[in-house]
């Protein structure tokens, strides 16, 4: 009796080997997926990267002034040619300017706003604009221009 004991326990102590075996732990890394998912992402990237300029087509007037760095992302006030008045992408009559931009200002009067007026615009509707938000309190104002390109 003890001897077929012993001859189970040796056929079960195979068996229990081979599933030792077969449950190993995989030590290789899988990045396949990794790498598709950073495709995907670079491709939506790419794509979204120019429609997050600002919308209002505008013929900006050129300078030689160098650009202004900026840390925060500033609000910007769009006149076009034939006076319209937009703030980011929202067209906006001139009596409510003010009013939309001390609501929307994050950092109170110290928000930093950038006017983008066309070249072809009315001189007068580009001070009426700045001389508002000025008397509202904001000073932080800047236009924009294009680099003068040399010929």
């Amino acid at each position: 009796m003890a001897m077929s004991l012993n001859s189970a326990a040796g056929r079960g102590s195979r068996r229990g080997r081979r599933r030792a075996h077969s449950a190993r732990l995989m030590s290789e890394i899988n990045v396949t997926p990794f790498v598709d998912v950073m495709l995907v992402l670079l491709i939506i990237f790419m794509v979204a990267a120019p429609l997050l300029t600002v919308g209002v087509p505008i013929d900006l007037p050129e300078t030689r002034a160098s650009a202004l760095n900026s840390d925060t992302q500033p609000i910007t006030i769009s006149i076009r040619d034939n006076g319209e008045i937009y703030i980011q992408e929202t067209p906006v009559p001139i009596d409510e300017v003010v009013p939309k931009l001390e609501a929307i200002a994050q950092t109170g009067y110290d928000e930093r706003i950038y006017i983008r007026g066309d070249q072809n615009a009315d001189y007068g509707t580009i001070m009426q604009v700045m001389g508002r938000i000025n008397q509202a309190g904001f000073k932080n104002l800047g236009l924009v221009t294009l680099q003068e390109q040399d010929n």
